[in-house]
């Protein structure tokens, strides 16, 4: 065979090879009519297709003007609507927060919203936070408890850390009344207000409590009881080892003597030996000092040394008469123990506040100020009066604490609200329910159903654990709740299991948010995350550091 070299043959001349028709401009123009032409004819198979089927929805359904629907109808269209045009409107507030508003509502969970929702507004109606555009739920478990109490829920929503049922500002290394590890300051818990005192704002807490109870002390105390409030609560080992009674944290620790309004009762765990009245009654549930002190004397001493301007109430004529520009620290304690609940009090001259006069002037003071603030606010006696069984009481609080969350947001101007981030919360639940099928309009106080075991009618709203609500007949049934005046403040809700006190529920609580970076509350967090949300917000914390805001930013 003859060896050939490729690279010698000569090419093939163009016109030495034929034309393929696929190339030729002929072609082009037909294949581009065909496309047109098949285009054109899936088009408007389509149209009549769709058309069709339009044509014979309306001929089936009716038009959707609304003016061709039945009133059933238009009422739920027109509410659709209103709703869809408030979400399509909402804006992303991104500003840096300059102040932090935190309302904590003390064992209002999911259902106690919705029966004060109907209560006082009905069963369309809307709580005040209900209208903030960004919510969330938070899981509230504590480090080993399945249910928790209000200090370990407080812990984590003031220091972004869970810790143990029943302690305070510490972790979860400190195991409940160990006073020597919580002395260990490894494990003591910085809060929102130390951090927010360390960058120079102005801070708050107003309460519906005793200043020393669980919910407040976890801003600024650090113990491993809750109950240790003054020092007649104390083992005397404890008292040995160098630990502190809360009372005395607020006054003489490093973040209680620095916050700038402090409003709320606890007098008993202030001043050694004080007496009650029929006004005032001492608080029988709590400690009472003994051991000589008065720590609102102590608090003015402090404030007289440190050149500050200061002023202490003790009423409700005091408190209103406080000039907010004029003062930097305001103590207020307005009870012996807990302030009276809502629907007791008697708005006299001398009487006890509400929780929205005490919110208000608490912000005249704070906002008057160059700096930011940070303010909290406990909405105290829903859980009291869900630990009595008293489920009236506790849900005209529920309307209470809406009445303080309106009034803030009307005492702020536009761009004061457009800088303040708003957030509304529960440290826990309770477990009231609300029961059988009532029909809509019926009180929520009122009757739902009877038994189908003894025919015993039942109430609307009941507990699961119960103090003295387990009620029986002179035949060992069930009582019948009808006999009773249900719509009374003093009613005892029936209860299926009989416990000490009404036991806290163990169900998520909602967190509602507006202004800025409001929008950090947006789906289902640990309880823990709203310090972290507060902090990374207002940028106090580890969150001062722009290094790592710009890191999670990026």
């Amino acid at each position: 065979m003859r060896n050939v070299d490729l690279n010698t043959l000569p090419s093939p001349s163009p016109s030495s090879t034929p034309m393929k028709f696929y190339h030729s401009n002929r072609f082009k123009i037909a294949a581009t009519f065909l496309l047109l032409s098949l285009s054109i004819l899936i088009t408007g198979t389509c149209l009549a297709y769709y058309g069709k089927l339009a044509n014979n929805s309306s001929a089936t359904s009716g038009s959707f003007n609304l003016n061709n629907l039945p009133s059933e109808q238009v009422i739920w269209f027109e509410k659709g609507e209103a709703e869809l045009l408030k979400a399509l409107n909402r804006k992303e507030n991104s500003r840096k927060a300059r102040n932090v508003i935190l309302f904590v509502a003390d064992g209002m969970g999911p259902n106690t919203v919705t029966a004060a929702r109907i209560y006082g507004f009905g069963e369309d109606g809307l709580m005040a936070w209900e209208e903030f555009p960004n919510m969330g739920l938070l899981k509230t478990y504590c480090a080993n408890k399945l249910v928790p109490d209000s200090a370990s829920t407080a812990t984590a929503l003031f220091s972004g850390v869970k810790t143990n049922y029943e302690t305070s500002g510490v972790d979860a290394s400190v195991d409940f009344s160990n006073c020597s590890a919580s002395l260990n300051s490894l494990h003591q818990l910085p809060t929102i207000m130390s951090w927010a005192q360390d960058e120079g704002l102005h801070t708050g807490f107003v309460t519906t409590t005793r200043v020393t109870h669980a919910t407040p002390s976890a801003l600024y105390a650090h113990v491993p009881d809750r109950s240790w409030e003054c020092e007649s609560n104390m083992p005397e080992s404890a008292k040995m080892q160098g630990c502190t009674d809360i009372a005395t944290q607020l006054v003489e620790g490093n973040v209680g003597q620095k916050i700038n309004v402090i409003m709320g009762g606890g007098r008993q765990m202030l001043i050694s030996n004080i007496s009650g009245s029929e006004e005032d009654p001492l608080d029988h549930w709590a400690g009472y000092s003994k051991d000589g002190r008065h720590l609102i004397q102590k608090w003015m001493q402090k404030k007289q040394e440190q050149n500050r301007l200061y002023q202490v109430v003790q009423n409700r004529d005091e408190l209103m008469a406080i000039n907010g520009t004029s003062v930097n620290y305001v103590l207020g304690i307005f009870a012996n123990g807990h302030l009276k609940y809502d629907n007791e009090l008697d708005m006299g001259s001398r009487s006890m506040p509400s929780l929205k006069e005490m919110t208000v002037k608490a912000l005249q003071i704070l906002s008057s100020r160059e700096r930011g603030f940070l303010l909290v606010v406990e909405g105290g006696l829903i859980d009291q009066a869900h630990h009595r069984g008293k489920a009236k009481k506790a849900i005209n609080e529920v309307l209470a604490f809406n009445n303080a969350i309106n009034a803030s947001i009307q005492a702020l101007n536009k761009e004061e609200l457009e800088d303040t981030l708003i957030i509304v919360t529960a440290d826990h639940s309770h477990t009231l329910t609300i029961n059988g099928y009532p029909d809509r309009g019926t009180s929520v106080f009122g009757i739902a159903g009877k038994s189908i075991t003894e025919g015993t009618p039942y109430t609307v709203l009941t507990y699961g654990t119960t103090r003295k609500g387990f009620q029986t007949d002179d035949k060992c049934l069930r009582k019948n709740p009808a006999t009773d005046d249900t719509e009374s403040w003093e009613y005892t809700q029936q209860g299926a299991v009989n416990t000490e006190e009404n036991n806290h529920g163990g169900s998520d609580v909602t967190i509602h948010a507006t202004g800025a970076m409001s929008h950090l509350f947006h789906g289902v967090h640990e309880q823990s995350y709203v310090a972290h949300a507060i902090s990374y917000a207002l940028r106090i914390g580890r969150f001062r550091e722009n290094s790592l805001v710009k890191q999670l930013n990026e």
